[in-house]
């Protein structure tokens, strides 16, 4: 999931310190998410889909299809 979060963040020209902004916490922290240092909780998942427009599962690797499914 780490190298998941960093590749949307890479993707979409983001720093850590700006995405650490959008979902409320500090970059350290959140640089430490995308490292696999500490485990980033479900509500920050939560947040991260809905900033990238795509699904849960594609951010934790369940899924390779970015796609929402309803």
């Amino acid at each position: 999931m780490n190298s998941r979060i960093r590749d949307m963040r890479e993707d979409n020209d983001l720093t850590q310190k700006q995405i650490s902004s959008i979902i409320n916490c500090d970059q350290s922290l959140y640089s430490k998410y995308e490292r696999g240092e500490r485990e980033i909780p479900l509500s920050l998942i939560i947040k991260l889909a809905d900033y990238y427009n795509t699904s849960i599962d594609y951010l934790v690797e369940r899924t390779d299809n970015p796609e929402i499914n309803n």
